[in-house]
């Protein structure tokens, strides 16, 4: 597991363009123990992963390795039931939120 972490922030590090030295010093730990957890030599504790996630603009799922989508199932069940929950909207309703989609991402 340290080797993931450390090679997820490695690369994380790598697209924002920063040193190992400049995401010690935006998260105030010593550039001795980012190298260390960057390396896998060591896990980050918890607060320490979440400010480094924010510093490089990562999430902890991609940092640990844990899949960002749900599974195939999943998303047609939620899909099946917003589509029932839109179906039972009135006219007034259903106009507010063709209005709301060009914001939404």
């Amino acid at each position: 597991m340290p080797g993931i972490v450390g090679g997820a922030l490695r690369a994380a590090r790598l697209r924002s363009g920063l040193k190992q030295t400049e995401v010690a010093h935006l998260i105030n730990i010593s550039p001795v123990v980012y190298s260390r957890i960057e390396r896998g030599r060591m896990l980050p504790s918890l607060p320490t992963l979440y400010r480094l996630c924010a510093a490089l603009r990562t999430t902890p799922n991609e940092v640990l390795d844990y899949p960002t989508s749900l599974p195939p199932d999943v998303v047609a069940a939620a899909k099946e039931a917003l589509l029932r929950r839109v179906r039972q909207l009135d006219t007034h309703q259903a106009l507010a939120l063709i209005r709301l989609l060009p914001g939404v991402r």
